[in-house]
C-alpha cells in the first residue's frame, strides 16, 4: 500500500459516512432501513478496486464499532452491529471485495463504452446485491428469530431500489473509469 492507496481508501470511508447523511427510509415489515450506504459498497468496489474498497469498508465498520455516529440515522456502535442491521453492515467489506474483483476482471480500457456499463452494473449487482444479501440475510434471520425464508421474502421489498443504486454507481463508476481510471486490472 502506498501513500495514494491510503488516500483512496479513507475518501472512500469519508464518502459512505456522507451517504448516511441522506436520512434512512424504513419499511414497516423489516427492521433494516434503506440507506444509501449499500450504495457505497457497489461505488468503491468499481471504482478503486476489490483490495482498497474493502478496505475502506473495514475502516468504516472499525468507525462504527468504536461508536462514532457514522451510520445513517446517526447510528453507531456495537449495539448496531449486532442488531438486524448488522449482517449487512459487516458483509459491506466482502460485498465491496466482490464488486472490486467483478469489475477489476470484467472492465478494460480496451472495451467498448457499453462493455465497460455492462461491466461495472454486474459487478454491483453481483457484489453489491447478491453478496451483501446472501450475508445480511441469513443475520437477520437469526437475530430476528425470523425465518429464512421469510427475511429473504421480506427483503425482495429492497430489490428494485438497490437496482437504481446499481444504476447510479454504474454511471458514476464509468464517468470516473473514463476521466480517471483507479481500477486495477486483474487477468
Amino acid at each position: 500500500m502506498n501513500t495514494r492507496d491510503l488516500v483512496l481508501v479513507a475518501l472512500f470511508a469519508a464518502i459512505v459516512v456522507v451517504l448516511g447523511f441522506i436520512p434512512p427510509i424504513t419499511l414497516g415489515f423489516i427492521p433494516v432501513p434503506i440507506t444509501a450506504q449499500s450504495m457505497g459498497v457497489m461505488l468503491a468496489g468499481c471504482i478503486i478496486g476489490a483490495k482498497r474498497g474493502a478496505l475502506s469498508f473495514l475502516l468504516v465498520i472499525l468507525l462504527v464499532a468504536i461508536g462514532l455516529p457514522v451510520l445513517s440515522g446517526g447510528r453507531g456502535g456495537l449495539a448496531v452491529l449486532a442488531g438486524p442491521s448488522g449482517g449487512f453492515i459487516l458483509g459491506w467489506a466482502i460485498a465491496a471485495f466482490a464488486t472490486g474483483l467483478i469489475a477489476e476482471c470484467f472492465v478494460r480500457a480496451q472495451n467498448s463504452e457499453g462493455r465497460q456499463f455492462a461491466g461495472f452494473f454486474l459487478a454491483s449487482v453481483i457484489g453489491g446485491i447478491v453478496v451483501l444479501y446472501a450475508i445480511g440475510v441469513p443475520w437477520l434471520s437469526a437475530v430476528t428469530g425470523t425465518p429464512l425464508a421469510a427475511a429473504a421474502t421480506g427483503s425482495l421489498a429492497f430489490i428494485p431500489g438497490d437496482l437504481m443504486k446499481a444504476a447510479i454507481a454504474t454511471l458514476a463508476a464509468r464517468a470516473v473509469y473514463a476521466g480517471y481510471p483507479l481500477l486495477p486490472a486483474r487477468a
